[in-house]
């Protein structure tokens, strides 16, 4: 039985669904189901196929990625959302985590490791392109939040449930979740999605 990562690429360019699909094909871990061209389609072919990962254009005609890739997270919450786009702007990045995305990279980076970002975002993981993380936190930022705080929000970023980061931290779950809450208040952020993405982008996390 096959173990291979199932795919479906969304893109509304054809040459563009073709060179990604160049770049995976020679991984044996990785299998593309399907392709689409907006995401009216990738929503219906999702539902069909269920894949284990989207790889998300960010900018289509019609229904977009981030309207596309809340209504698959709605309907098929097991497939996961890596967006690709030609856009860095912090803004765009935060609408789209705060959408259900699980990563966002780049399509300029003329080093794309797209098989590697799929596979990290199949096991749960949340992916960053490096070229949008902030190389330091806001002054300020990390000194407002405690050490202990710091790690859980490490654990949070890297996919872990309270109860797993309880476990990690030999804490009880309630502890795990005022921290959790704590995080949120001191960032003034009210969504997981946003946190991470917010985490990543400032420094307040390592990237794996």
């Amino acid at each position: 039985m096959s173990t291979a990562i199932t795919v479906i690429l969304v893109d509304d360019h054809h040459l563009v669904r073709r060179g990604l699909r160049r770049l995976l094909e020679d991984d044996a871990e990785i299998a593309v189901i399907g392709e689409a061209a907006n995401g009216d389609d990738a929503i219906r072919l999702v539902t069909t196929l269920k894949p284990q990962v989207v790889v998300m254009d960010a900018a289509m005609p019609g229904t977009g990625g981030l309207s596309a890739t809340e209504s698959i997270r709605a309907s098929t919450p097991t497939t996961a959302i890596l967006m690709l786009s030609m856009h860095s702007e912090q803004t765009l990045v935060r609408q789209a985590m705060a959408a259900g995305a699980s990563g966002y990279i780049l399509k300029n980076v003329v080093d794309l490791d797209l098989a590697a970002a799929i596979k990290r975002v199949a096991t749960g993981e949340t992916v960053m392109d490096p070229a949008l993380v902030a190389s330091a936190p806001p002054p300020g930022e990390r000194s407002a939040l405690s050490p202990r705080e710091l790690e859980v929000l490490q654990h949070i970023c890297d996919g872990r449930s309270n109860r797993e980061i309880a476990t990690r931290l030999n804490l009880s779950i309630n502890t795990v979740a005022v921290h959790r809450a704590n995080i949120m208040n001191a960032l003034g952020l009210h969504k997981t999605a946003e946190l991470v993405v917010y985490a990543i982008s400032n420094g307040l996390v390592t990237l794996p």
